[in-house]
C-alpha cells in the first residue's frame, strides 16, 4: 500500500479553501499544511484541517515534506511563488490563468520541465461532467457539421478579484474550453470591452470569433449580471447541444427535418423543432475530479490533463481578446470607456 500523498495550498482565500477542503477529503492524500499571508486566515484554516499553517510559504517549502502544492494566489504573485515550488522539486498545479503573461507562463513551462516537475493548470471546467458528455457528443458527431458555438460566463462582480479583468479571470476558461472542442485556430475576431464598476480592468467582454474550420464563436462575459450564468451552446446540421455548468445538465434540442437527411437536402427546407433529450450526465465536483486526476498523475508519472502549454494557449488567446477590444476602443475614440473611469 502507497504511502498517503503529502499536499500543501498556498492561499486559502475562497478558492484556496476549496482546495484544502478536497484534498482533506481525499482517500490515499494527506493535506499535510496550507500557507497565507493573513495570520488570522492561516490559523483558522490550519485548525479546521488540523494541519500546519504558515503566513510564508517558503518556510512551509523548507519544513513540509511535500508531494505537490495548489498554488492559489492572485495572478500577480503566480511566478514568484510557482518558481519556488519548481526549485523545491515539488509538483503543482497553478490556478488559471497560469501567470499574467505569457511570456513568464512559457518560463516556468520550462522551469518544470528541466526540473522534471509535474506542472498543471487549473481549468476546472475541463472536469465538469457536462463538458466531458459534449466532448463525446461532438466526438461521435451527433451534430453533425457545427456551426456555431456560444460562451455566456456572467454574475455579480467579486470584489476579491482586483489585478485582472473578465478576459484573463473568466475568458482564460472559455479559450481553454472553445480549444478542446473545436480544436481549431481562431483566424479573426472583433470585441468591445467596457469598465463599469472595476476599478482599473474591464468587466465586460462582447465578442464574435471566426475560427479556421468555419465555426463562429460568440462571447457574453461579464461581472455585472445579478445571477451567476455558466452555459455553452453548440449549434451544427443535427440541432443544438446546450451545457449548464453549474447544474451539470446536457440538453439536445433536435433538429425534426434532419432525421435520416443529408444537410445539402435541407437547404430548401429549413429547420424544424424536434424531440428535446436530456442527457445522462453523471453529476461530480468538477473541483474534486481535478485535484483526484492531479494526485495520480503525481502517483504514477503521467502527462496531466491541462498541460502548461495548454494554460500559455489559453492566455494568449484571452490576451489577444484584450489587445483587439482595446484597439477597437483606440481607433472609435473610446478609449475612455474601455480602460479610463467607470461610466455611469
Amino acid at each position: 500500500m502507497h504511502a498517503p500523498l503529502r499536499a500543501g495550498v498556498i492561499g486559502v482565500g475562497s478558492m484556496g479553501r476549496n482546495h484544502a477542503r478536497v484534498y482533506a477529503s481525499m482517500e490515499g492524500v494527506e493535506l499535510a499544511a496550507i500557507s497565507d499571508t493573513d495570520p488570522a486566515t492561516a490559523t483558522r484554516v490550519g485548525a479546521m484541517y488540523r494541519c500546519h499553517a504558515y503566513t510564508d510559504f517558503r518556510q512551509m517549502l523548507n519544513q513540509e515534506h511535500l508531494d505537490l502544492v495548489s498554488i492559489v494566489v492572485p495572478t500577480k504573485h503566480h511566478y514568484a511563488v510557482a518558481r519556488e515550488v519548481i526549485d523545491h522539486g515539488v509538483a503543482l498545479l497553478i490556478e488559471k490563468p497560469i501567470d499574467a503573461s505569457v511570456a513568464d507562463g512559457q518560463a516556468l513551462v520550462e522551469a518544470a520541465h528541466r526540473s522534471g516537475v509535474l506542472l498543471t493548470v487549473g481549468h476546472v471546467e475541463r472536469f465538469n461532467p457536462a463538458l466531458i458528455a459534449l466532448k463525446e457528443q461532438i466526438g461521435d458527431h451527433e451534430l453533425g457539421n457545427v456551426f456555431q458555438i456560444i460562451a455566456r460566463r456572467v454574475g455579480p462582480f467579486p470584489a476579491r478579484i482586483m489585478d485582472v479583468g473578465v478576459a484573463i479571470d473568466l475568458a482564460t476558461h472559455e479559450m481553454d474550453i472553445l480549444n478542446y472542442l473545436l480544436g481549431s485556430q481562431i483566424s479573426r475576431m472583433h470585441v468591445e470591452l467596457h469598465r463599469h464598476l472595476h476599478r482599473s480592468h474591464e468587466d465586460m467582454l462582447s465578442a464574435v470569433l471566426r475560427f479556421a474550420n468555419g465555426v463562429i464563436g460568440i462571447l457574453d462575459i461579464n461581472w455585472l449580471t445579478p445571477t451567476k450564468i455558466r452555459e455553452l451552446s453548440l449549434i451544427g446540421e443535427r440541432g443544438m447541444f446546450v451545457a449548464n455548468y453549474l447544474t451539470q445538465d446536457l440538453t439536445f434540442y433536435e433538429n425534426d427535418y434532419c432525421a435520416g437527411k443529408e444537410w445539402p437536402a435541407l437547404a430548401t427546407m429549413g429547420v424544424s423543432e424536434g424531440r428535446i433529450i436530456r442527457q445522462k450526465v453523471q453529476r461530480r465536483e468538477p473541483l474534486f475530479e481535478e485535484l483526484r486526476s492531479f494526485c495520480e498523475a503525481v502517483r504514477t508519472g503521467r502527462s496531466p490533463v491541462v498541460s502548461g502549454e495548454d494554460g500559455i494557449a489559453a492566455l494568449a488567446l484571452a490576451n489577444q481578446i484584450v489587445q483587439a477590444g482595446t484597439l477597437h476602443a483606440h481607433e472609435n475614440g473610446l478609449h475612455e470607456l474601455a480602460l479610463g473611469a467607470p461610466t455611469s
